[in-house]
């Protein structure tokens, strides 16, 4: 063995070698290595760059600087180099230069994954996102090591979706113990919205190689992106615990905590990142929510315009200062809106959210026919990526009117769980319909803990669906202990959202009336309000809504209508065979005659009447949906009936309604 300062034994090639491999473990020990090296031979490149990469790696930036400029020199085309070059210089904050030479690493050799990662990091910091996702995208294409693999990178990275997944699916049928394959078609489904699919191939990627921290912060992803973020956190803990550094993860613990209820966390860590990366547009744009979340609008509105001026095209910065509705654009931003939506090499998203962004602002400016216009053409963007097809709901409907019947609850009585310690309120109906006022006027009440739209029904409503019983019709087989198991993984779920320990809680996923035969049975103490406005007013509000995720239904009118009509129909039926189970809460009464109508439902929830219920605008709870400003105004009249300037083009609605279109109260 080589004592210190003597040369190591053997051929200088495997001396190099030896210290090469320690620089994964012991960077210290690969640069003593390398500085006896160098005394036998001074000029030696390779050992030049471990000793270099030694120092970096040890936090000696100069000194691993002042070795790689000269080599850099002297060797202009080794990638290596370059890449290590550029890595010391961004340590140093020399970010241009470092840029150079990340990009030259990448020229010299298009497969050198770590240099890859390197640029995005460097860009991202930067603030050019566009750049950052590209070097990033490059980053996954390189780091695919397996021969037998890389045709499917090669694929995927190219676009050809369909070619990487059917040559990623062949791989799996003949390797399918290969955890490298599963993260990447998990990953192929994740970037796809297959969140579900990501979520089964990368927990079998886990499973084979748990310490693949790729694979568990795509899976971290797919989780928050199906609202399980309390699943997802853990996950993130650890991947933090190993990089607490590491802004992707950090950004990502950050939503987490968000829809957690953890909103106070959350602020922290967006604020903790912007110190980091004050040019990152997407950081500004998520503490921006984060701050409207918490009522704190005049930030939320200055981190959106931060966001707007670092990235002028992008559209979700607009559409987020939109979405407040409250704040009109001035005429500079309208008119830069219109500069970017006449870009021909804007990219789809940001043409979505322009012009959502676009059509409020003129509304607000009263341009009704250019306000429709832009909507139309945002809606159009949305409904051309697909995943909504209105027959199903419609099946999904006469599947739960054949099986729910008067005899099928009663032969049913008693299942389900006990919800007298934890009462859950189910706020149900269609999006923009007033589901957030009820929920806030219901949270003011000192019994009541508001929390969200909770996922967990849907999800539990998901689980139950088989090929051989497509849901709901498989509850016919469920006995009285699995009711009462599924009301149990309910509760035991929402938990995590319940931290004020009120006797009742709200969830006000709004799309939850389709499954109000499983709640019933699930959960027979739960209380349930039907919150309905009339469908012109309802549909043009969800039309002219982009929403974050779902609704599918409401980016075309006649959809929208075939969704609403559908809704009242199921509605009138669960209403005949379960009867007293539902409260109506009619919009338009509610701003009419406040008072009345919230004693009504306060009522019906066995709850006695509060004069905080009236001054629900008062309650400093933080709100996630789009009317969290509206909410935290006093009831105002001005909004019920603005629909009907926008009924010269609301044809297709009324025509897709039906009867709907009359009976809507009924």
């Amino acid at each position: 063995m080589a004592q210190p300062g003597m040369a190591p034994p053997g051929s200088l090639a495997a001396a190099v070698e030896r210290a090469s491999a320690l620089l994964a473990t012991d960077a210290a020990g690969a640069g003593r290595e390398a500085e006896a090296i160098l005394r036998l031979a001074p000029n030696d490149p390779r050992a030049l760059l471990i000793l270099a990469s030694a120092r970096r790696r040890t936090g000696d930036f100069e000194a691993a600087r002042s070795v790689l400029v000269p080599l850099a020199q002297a060797y202009p085309r080794a990638a290596l180099t370059q890449y290590e070059l550029g890595v010391v210089l961004g340590a140093q904050g020399q970010e241009a230069a470092a840029l150079v030479a990340l990009r030259q690493a990448v020229t010299l050799n298009r497969d050198l994954a770590e240099a890859w990662r390197a640029l995005g990091e460097r860009l991202f910091a930067a603030g050019d996102l566009a750049g950052a996702e590209q070097a990033f995208a490059e980053h996954a294409r390189a780091a695919v090591r397996d021969p037998a693999l890389r045709p499917a990178a090669e694929a995927l990275f190219a676009g050809r979706s369909e070619e990487a997944e059917r040559l990623l699916r062949q791989h799996i049928g003949r390797h399918p113990d290969d955890p490298a394959a599963a993260q990447m078609l998990g990953e192929m489904f994740g970037a796809q919205g297959r969140h579900a699919d990501a979520e089964i191939l990368l927990v079998h990627a886990l499973d084979l190689a748990p310490d693949q921290p790729g694979a568990r912060f795509a899976y971290a992803e797919a989780l928050f992106r199906q609202q399980k973020a309390s699943e997802a956190i853990p996950h993130l803990e650890r991947l933090l615990a190993s990089d607490p550094a590491d802004p992707v993860y950090r950004n990502l613990f950050a939503a987490c905590l968000g829809l957690v209820g953890e909103e106070a966390r959350e602020t922290l860590l967006y604020e903790a990142l912007l110190a980091d990366f004050p040019r990152q547009p997407k950081i500004w744009l998520n503490y921006g929510h984060a701050l409207r979340t918490i009522g704190r609008r005049d930030e939320a509105v200055a981190a959106y315009k931060r966001c707007m001026a670092l990235a002028p095209g992008l559209g979700d910065a607009y559409w987020s200062l939109a979405n407040l509705k409250v704040a009109a654009f001035e005429p500079a931003e309208v008119q830069a809106m219109r500069a970017q939506l006449a870009r021909p090499d804007l990219p789809e998203i940001d043409r979505l959210h322009l012009n959502y962004a676009l059509g409020k602002a003129l509304e607000d400016q009263r341009d009704d026919a250019g306000a429709f216009r832009h909507y139309t053409a945002g809606a159009a963007i949305r409904r051309a990526q697909g995943g909504y097809d209105a027959d199903e709901t419609t099946t999904q409907m006469r599947r739960s009117k054949a099986l729910f019947t008067s005899g099928f609850f009663a032969a049913r009585a008693g299942a389900g769980a006990d919800t007298s310690d934890a009462t859950p309120i189910f706020v149900i109906g269609l999006p923009r319909s007033g589901s957030t006022l009820v929920e806030q006027i219901l949270a003011s009440h000192s019994a009541v803990e508001g929390t969200m739209e909770l996922p967990d029904i849907g999800h539990l409503a998901r689980d139950l669906d088989r090929a051989d019983a497509r849901y709901p019709l498989g509850l016919s087989e469920l006995a009285a202990a699995d009711f009462k198991a599924l009301g149990e993984t309910f509760l035991a779920r929402t938990q995590v959202h319940r931290k004020l320990g009120r006797p009742f809680f709200v969830d006000k996923m709004p799309n939850n009336f389709q499954h109000l035969g499983l709640i019933a049975l699930a959960l027979p103490g739960a209380r349930i309000l039907d919150v309905r406005r009339h469908p012109l007013g309802c549909g043009f509000s969800a039309f002219k809504q982009h929403f974050a995720q779902g609704q599918a239904f409401s980016y075309d009118l006649t959809d929208l209508g075939r969704y609403y009509a559908d809704y009242v129909e199921l509605m009138g039926h669960m209403q005949g065979v379960l009867p007293g189970r539902v409260h109506r809460v009619i919009y338009e009464d509610l701003v009419a005659d406040t008072e009345v109508q919230v004693r009504r439902l306060l009522a019906h929830c066995g709850l006695p009447f509060e004069p905080a219920c009236l001054d629900f605008h008062r309650n400093d709870r933080a709100v996630r949906t789009v009317s969290s400003e509206q909410v935290r105004r006093p009831i105002f009249h001005e909004g019920v009936d603005q629909w009907r300037r926008f009924e010269p083009w609301l044809d297709p609605l009324k025509a897709a309604l039906g009867d709907a279109m009359t009976n809507w109260r009924s």
